[in-house]
């Protein structure tokens, strides 16, 4: 689930003591999208970086609809990849990777018109809950395409000062009518780790479930799930990630009964669906 006005990023933390750092070996929305003129030699020249995943169990605040000074005690701030990281924090840039931004659709379809999925008659495919074009994933030649565009944007994560990255609709194939696989969405999701990685940014397995071990194989770092205590899945993340994920929650019910179970051990927050700056009508903040 994401939200129409897409603002989200990322915050560095200083002092990062119960974050795990390890070293990746090498492999091989509302401005418009950068030029990827130099995107295939930085993925092939860039060495292996440190990357630090999440504090756990740390106050998060989820900031997808708009960047504003996160609350006391926040120590993991996520923002849209066109917002600034939030000083002193860790951050984590939100990057629409599998879709396309309803602002950016002129330019995709002047600049990448063949990186749209269409159906058999030639019309592109569109994402009813969100209005949003399906970027299509179903070839290697293509995902190695889509990949050094997303690569261009994670460098400006990390330039930015962003420590993570997380690729929103990864579950794209679920509603793209059977035109995309599962296989397809991980062979996609491969690229982009490795792509994180060699910007130093950890990544993050975004929702979907259905993956199970299979996301850390694909080389997601930790996850980041919408609603998982109201669905009882939030058991089936830790199964694979361990205590590195974090956990967002709409409703106060559902809230209650993750922080319940999982508040002493996972990242828990609580914001409005429409995830509202402070200070805007509708604005819900609450975390364990």
């Amino acid at each position: 689930m994401r939200t129409k006005p897409l603002a989200l990023a990322l915050a560095v933390v200083a002092a990062l003591g119960v974050a795990a750092v390890f070293v990746v070996g090498t492999q091989g929305a509302t401005a418009a999208p950068e030029s990827t003129s130099n995107s295939v030699a930085a993925q092939v020249l860039k060495p292996a970086k440190k990357v630090t995943t999440p504090p756990v169990n740390a106050k998060v605040d989820y900031q997808l609809g708009g960047a504003y000074p996160p609350p006391e005690g926040v120590r993991i701030v996520t923002r849209d990849r066109t917002a600034k990281a939030a000083k002193g924090r860790y951050t984590i840039c939100y990057v629409n990777a599998f879709q396309v931004q309803p602002d950016e659709e002129a330019w995709w379809k002047n600049k990448h018109p063949n990186l749209l999925l269409k159906d058999s008659d030639g019309n592109y495919v569109v994402d009813e809950d969100w209005d949003e074009l399906m970027l299509d994933t179903s070839t290697a030649a293509k995902r190695k395409q889509l990949a050094a565009i997303m690569g261009t944007w994670f460098d400006g994560c990390a330039t930015k000062g962003f420590k993570a990255v997380e690729p929103d609709n990864l579950d794209s194939y679920t509603r793209s009518g059977k035109l995309l696989t599962k296989a397809d969405a991980l062979a996609f999701a491969k690229l982009l780790a490795v792509r994180a990685h060699k910007a130093g940014l950890a990544i993050g397995q975004k929702n979907t479930v259905e993956l199970g071990k299979a996301g850390r194989k694909a080389g997601f770092d930790f996850a980041v799930t919408e609603e998982c205590g109201r669905y009882d899945e939030c058991g089936d993340y830790t199964k694979v990630y361990g205590r590195h994920v974090i956990v967002i929650e709409y409703t106060k019910k559902a809230f209650t009964k993750t922080c319940k179970a999982y508040g002493s051990k996972l990242s828990v927050v609580r914001r409005d669906l429409d995830v509202s700056p402070k200070g805007s009508k509708g604005y819900v903040y609450q975390a364990c």
